[in-house]
């Protein structure tokens, strides 16, 4: 039996970061649902950083862009 072969998990590169780092000042259209979605479960929870891939600083945005949009009825709070 051969064992098993330990696999490195990559990095998850932040989507909103660029090169040089993260543009200041940090901002997550509260608007593009879309967008938003993709960073959470089935049932409107918010990703963490890990599965997210997002930086500290762009989660935070992020995490304030969902408030946003449930407030103002985009998103709902709680998933079907």
């Amino acid at each position: 039996m051969q064992p098993k072969k330990l696999r490195r998990h990559r990095h998850l590169q932040c989507r909103y970061c660029t090169k040089q780092g993260c543009p200041r000042p940090a901002f997550v259209d509260y608007k593009d649902v879309a967008n938003l979605k993709k960073m959470m479960t089935s049932n409107a929870k918010l990703f963490g950083r890990k599965r997210s891939g997002l930086c500290a600083t762009y989660q935070r945005a992020m995490a304030e862009a969902v408030k946003r949009a449930r407030f103002m009825g985009l998103l709902p709070y709680v998933g079907e």
